[in-house]
């Protein structure tokens, strides 16, 4: 029994399960504020790239002592692992960007599953101080930039508004509703709510002259729009 142990259990067991919780914990908190903020990848996507990665990174240096020991023409590039991580992340973070007419969603959330991967990284190399400072370097940017931001948007006036649709609504048609009127849109925001329905809230710059009923009827006129409100 002993025997047995021995060999799923190495000396290296305790290093990389206290990396692994470690990462766990710091990619967790960033995926906790992108969780918050309703983004399409957020607390259990963030802590899978981040212990993913650390699990890689493990591979990376202690996965192959022991041919290493056993055969001495056998060589091995640590960096390797990781540099395929790295690259490949991508397609992860790709998967959560949005585009929407001229306006594009989901650019933070991509980097963010990006930082967490090297955050998972990092760790599994056991460079534990620079992986909480870079925490908390990311988690300040996606908190506090973020209000930071808006303090030179809030002069100028916005219209916001909600449209209540099923899943086949044609967004191109709502777009180009939009820009036949020279409405500059800002943000999009897709949340699901209940009987296969969705909310869609589109801000837009307030133009003076625009006649929201003509707008609102024309939104109203598409197949998949149960309704249309201002917020």
């Amino acid at each position: 029994m002993n025997a047995i142990l021995e060999n799923l259990i190495d000396e290296n067991f305790l290093v990389i399960l206290s990396r692994v919780l470690i990462a766990l914990l710091l990619s967790g908190l960033i995926g906790f504020e992108r969780e918050l903020k309703n983004h399409s990848a957020g607390f259990r996507t963030h802590i899978l790239v981040g212990v993913g990665s650390c699990l890689m990174m493990s591979l990376s240096l202690f996965g192959f002592e022991a041919y290493i020991d056993k055969f001495d023409n056998v060589r091995f590039d640590p960096a390797r692992i990781p540099s395929y991580v790295i690259s490949g992340i991508g397609f992860l973070g790709a998967g959560t960007i949005m585009v929407f007419g001229g306006t594009i969603r989901g650019l933070t959330t991509a980097a963010s599953i990006w930082a967490v991967a090297g955050l998972g990284l990092v760790v599994g190399a056991g460079m534990y101080a620079v992986a909480v400072f870079t925490t908390l370097i990311i988690l300040l940017s996606l908190v506090f930039l973020n209000n930071f931001e808006k303090l030179f948007t809030r002069g100028k006036s916005s219209l916001v508004v909600e449209i209540v649709s099923y899943p086949n609504l044609p967004i191109n048609k709502v777009i180009s509703i939009f820009e036949k009127r020279d409405l500059k849109i800002r943000k999009v925001e897709v949340i699901k709510v209940e009987n296969n329905l969705r909310s869609i809230f589109i801000k837009v710059e307030r133009n003076e002259n625009l006649n929201r009923i003509e707008l609102f009827d024309n939104l109203s006129s598409i197949d998949a729009v149960k309704s249309v409100s201002e917020r």
